[in-house]
């Protein structure tokens, strides 16, 4: 972000504050000439009395939905700030419930929605009538006119007969698990085990092998996404290719290897140095593939180089695909981009993509596209999940 500055302020001296060294507290003295510091949230949750004691005249919240949870350690260390104005910049103000736009208000205007138990009772036509006046809302086609256009598009893939009769039993045997935890009014307290069995089901649409490492089997998905690849490397493309699991991605990575396709490779262990070399060197043209972990490079970075966003698998969040896509199409891409979310029939995954659907239109009505919340899930929809 520093090196934006300058191109838009030349008169506006910045600082970077990369946290104190060998344990001592380092006051911000460092950038007392600056009109601008640029810092991180772990850095002001770690450091927070150093940055209390210094105070703001504006406070700029990027991604701002690093603050949604109220009660997190990031957010109090956010709220504790000295600042005359605040403002909060976020794509996704509500990710999963309404009560994360209420953390972000309460951030930066205090009491304007009220108490949180207040805030639960208010009805989304209230809210989005107390939100209003100080939101804006700016859509990427209003503001980027010359932004080429993106093509979204679903391609549905078959499981394989042995990664079906995998799946299957796999859905009976967590379907008898949720009917005894219902039945037995164990629901809530065994949450965390039905979610971990969802999270299989999921796993066995995109290979087998996530769930049972040795143990040979064939995935459609993965190899429709083999044959997708092929093709694109064929026709010219620069395909950026997201998953949540980096053990997928260590598959894909191996069948890449396998096939002599040289690729780019970026997930959460990633250093933030190589991460900004990494995608300079694609976006200048070297390797025509990258391979992204979802929850690492779904946002915060530009990979206008690429034409092509593989969505391998399917992600509760819309918001988190969505972003994921927007590395690619964004401010700087000149080609057209094509968005490709691949999702297996007959499975959680299409059950997952109606539910999306679903929900976007409840938060739609305050602000923003939000998501089926894990935490919210209610017996009835892990059995509809299940339903095949």
């Amino acid at each position: 972000m520093g090196k934006r500055i300058p191109a838009f302020c030349p008169w506006n001296g910045y600082g970077g504050y990369r946290g104190a060294k060998s344990g001592k507290a380092k006051k911000l003295e460092q950038s007392a000439n600056a009109q601008v510091l640029i810092t991180s949230y772990p850095l002001i949750q770690r450091e927070a009395d150093i940055y209390q004691s210094e105070p703001f005249d504006v406070l700029i919240l990027d991604e701002a939905q690093a603050i949604k949870n109220q009660a997190s350690k990031t957010a109090q260390a956010v709220r504790s700030l000295q600042k005359a104005s605040a403002f909060a910049l976020t794509g996704t103000p509500i990710e999963n419930r309404l009560e994360e736009l209420y953390s972000i208000f309460n951030t930066l205007l205090p009491g304007v929605l009220g108490t949180k138990k207040a805030f639960k009772t208010l009805e989304n036509e209230e809210i989005s009538k107390r939100v209003r006046p100080f939101i804006l809302r700016r859509m990427k086609k209003d503001v980027l006119t010359e932004l080429p256009e993106k093509d979204e598009q679903v391609q549905y893939t078959n499981l394989t007969d042995d990664q079906k009769k995998l799946y299957v039993a796999q859905v009976n045997r967590l379907a008898k698990d949720v009917d005894s935890a219902i039945e037995g009014g164990q629901f809530q307290e065994q949450r965390m085990q039905i979610l971990a069995g969802l999270t299989k089901l999921r796993q066995i649409c995109c290979h087998p092998q996530l769930v049972l490492p040795d143990e040979s089997y064939k995935s459609g998905k993965f190899d429709r996404l083999l044959e997708y690849v092929e093709e694109g490397i064929a026709s010219g493309r620069r395909m950026v290719i997201f998953s949540q699991f980096t053990s997928m991605l260590s598959m894909i990575r191996a069948a890449f290897d396998e096939r002599g396709w040289l690729y780019h490779y970026l997930d959460g262990k990633t250093p933030a140095k190589e991460r900004l070399a990494l995608t300079e060197r694609f976006n200048e043209g070297e390797h025509s593939l990258f391979l992204v972990s979802m929850k690492a490079g779904g946002t915060g970075l530009n990979l206008t180089g690429g034409d092509t966003v593989i969505l391998f698998d399917t992600w509760w969040n819309p918001a988190v695909e969505q972003q994921a896509a927007d590395r690619v199409h964004r401010f700087g891409q000149e080609n057209n981009v094509q968005v490709i979310k691949l999702i297996t029939s007959g499975t959680i995954e299409e059950k997952m993509l109606e539910m999306q659907e679903q929900k976007k239109a409840l938060v739609e009505e305050v602000i923003q596209p939000g998501e089926q919340q894990l935490k919210s899930l209610r017996p009835e929809d892990v059995k509809e999940l299940l339903s095949v």
